[in-house]
């Protein structure tokens, strides 16, 4: 009787999910990472297609889990949002990250950003887009036929895919929504929010105010001998609200 030798079995690839550096080298790089990323999230957020990440392991090759890069922010169309512990793109239906955002520390080195931007090169990026804020510099790389091209001209770059105006000022990067709405840090988006909920407190009470005095004013309006339709015309009230009214 002749065995059948059983051909050895591949060991399981692990794709690791962190490499156990931190998200960002300091509050200014992290500040922007965050401030990015959040307002991508809220121009995409009626689209359940976009999927918007930051400082995810992107895994292009099924594999091969040395082949990887972590884009401070990354923009996915065409794939669903959700959790995700990394990015495995044949898992994704092939689509890689068509847009990828680094904002450099001073910790980058030349040699490390030549990496990134060739691998964002090599595995599909459509468009790259890197922020220094020590030097208030942006640069940025635009896919052709013949792979990444540099933008020769960053002032009110528009792009493409995501549809964000940039623009630069003394203070710094300045973002735009295609709505013309500037980019929002969290501490803007707080303060607005705290100013819309302290208006829509005072248009309550004054709504109160004015139903109060409708109120009061009914009884007063009844003993200087006006019928229920002259209050009524008077008060902006229907007929049947001043019946019931005078009747409390």
């Amino acid at each position: 009787m002749v065995s059948q030798i059983q051909p050895p079995t591949q060991p399981e690839v692990i794709y690791p999910d962190s490499d156990g550096q931190p998200v960002a080298n300091n509050t200014i790089q992290f500040g922007w990472i965050v401030e990015i990323k959040q307002n991508l999230d809220w121009l995409f957020a009626d689209d359940p297609n976009v999927f918007v990440a930051g400082d995810l392991f992107w895994y292009p090759v099924e594999g091969r889990n040395k082949i990887v890069n972590a884009p401070d922010v990354l923009v996915v169309l065409g794939r669903p949002k959700g959790d995700r512990l990394c990015y495995q793109q044949w898992k994704e239906e092939g689509i890689a990250p068509q847009v990828v955002f680094e904002i450099l520390s001073p910790s980058n080195t030349q040699t490390e950003m030549d990496k990134k931007l060739l691998f964002y090169d090599r595995y599909g990026v459509e468009e790259y887009y890197i922020y220094d804020p020590d030097r208030n510099n942006l640069r940025g790389w635009l896919r052709s036929e013949d792979g990444l091209d540099v933008i020769p001209q960053m002032e009110d770059w528009v792009s493409p895919r995501l549809k964000i105006r940039f623009a630069s000022s003394t203070e710094g990067l300045q973002l735009y929504r295609p709505d013309g709405e500037r980019f929002l840090t969290y501490t803007e988006i707080s303060r607005n929010a705290e100013q819309e909920r302290q208006r829509a407190e005072q248009e309550r009470q004054r709504a109160e105010l004015a139903e109060q005095a409708r109120r009061d004013a009914i009884p007063r309006l009844l003993q200087m001998n006006l019928s229920i339709e002259q209050i009524a015309q008077a008060l902006g009230l229907s007929v049947e609200e001043v019946r019931t009214l005078a009747q409390e």
